[in-house]
């Protein structure tokens, strides 16, 4: 089974890395649209790094926008106790950073303890 092409509204990732961040803002929708256009130093900082790293980048910056530049790199992203390894791939763009690295574990609860239940209490103590 041949794998289908990536394109991100009619464009392929070629003429995506091709644009220029006023360029792309004009593809992205809204939301996307108003970050690309209120970036701080901290984001243009972090693009930098990013197109100049071969290594994975570590950052702290879970709103930032996943742009074409960004494809094929391994970015860290803070999940609030660690970095958590994030490989970007062509169908991330427009998203955020945080949406791939949750900040909550899952809860799996095992037997319940001596006294959590009335049933419980008839349970032999070992």
């Amino acid at each position: 089974m041949m794998r289908k092409s990536f394109s991100y509204r009619g464009k392929s990732l070629q003429e995506l890395q091709k644009l220029s961040i006023t360029e792309l803002s004009a593809i992205f929708p809204t939301n996307a649209r108003r970050k690309i256009r209120r970036l701080g130093e901290e984001e243009k900082k972090f693009m930098k790094k990013v197109e100049r790293s071969k290594r994975p980048v570590k950052t702290h910056l879970r709103d930032m926008l996943i742009l074409p530049l960004m494809v094929g790199k391994t970015i860290m992203v803070h999940s609030g106790k660690e970095f958590v390894q994030v490989i970007i791939i062509e169908e991330m763009i427009g998203h955020s950073l945080g949406e791939y690295v949750f900040t909550r574990n899952r809860v799996a609860h095992n037997a319940p303890g001596i006294g959590a239940t009335r049933s419980s209490a008839s349970m032999s103590v070992k």
